[in-house]
């Protein structure tokens, strides 16, 4: 055999069927198991999304629950004493419940579905099955 018909040949042409069977077992168990290590890494990264989304929210629930307690002292100077004090309570009660309804809000939105979903995951088990319909094409 010549050096150019050394470099032509390929061993796997001459191998059994029963020998492609097994190194495609073994490969799609390989894709398998990377498939399965991507979308637990991602998962962790999107559970850890959701934990700063949920600090968000429980921030702006104590910030709102703190507008509140003002809006009630505001409510008790307004019984107590009817002159002005009562009056700036009841706007320093509304900027805070305006805050905490700020962080709710940007909390609430990162919990959103689509920020949750393992987008990586999604797109490369795409890709394999259109490699693997492509193959079963030839």
């Amino acid at each position: 055999m010549s050096a150019a018909e050394d470099r032509s040949y390929d061993p796997r042409q001459d191998r059994p069927i029963t020998g492609l069977f097994a190194d495609l077992a073994r490969e799609t168990t390989n894709l398998a198991r990377t498939e399965i290590e991507l979308a637990k890494a991602e998962l962790t990264e999107k559970a850890g999304q959701a934990a700063g989304g949920a600090a968000y929210v429980a921030a702006g629930g104590l910030i709102a629950f703190a507008g509140v307690l003002v809006l009630l002292a505001a409510a008790v100077l307004a019984l107590s004493k009817v002159i002005e004090p009562w009056l700036a309570a009841v706007i320093v009660g509304a900027v805070v419940l305006v805050i905490g309804g700020v962080l709710a809000m940007i909390g609430k939105k990162r919990l959103s579905p689509e920020n949750l979903q393992p987008q990586r995951t999604i797109e490369t088990l795409r890709d394999d099955k259109r490699w693997a319909r492509s193959q079963l094409a030839r």
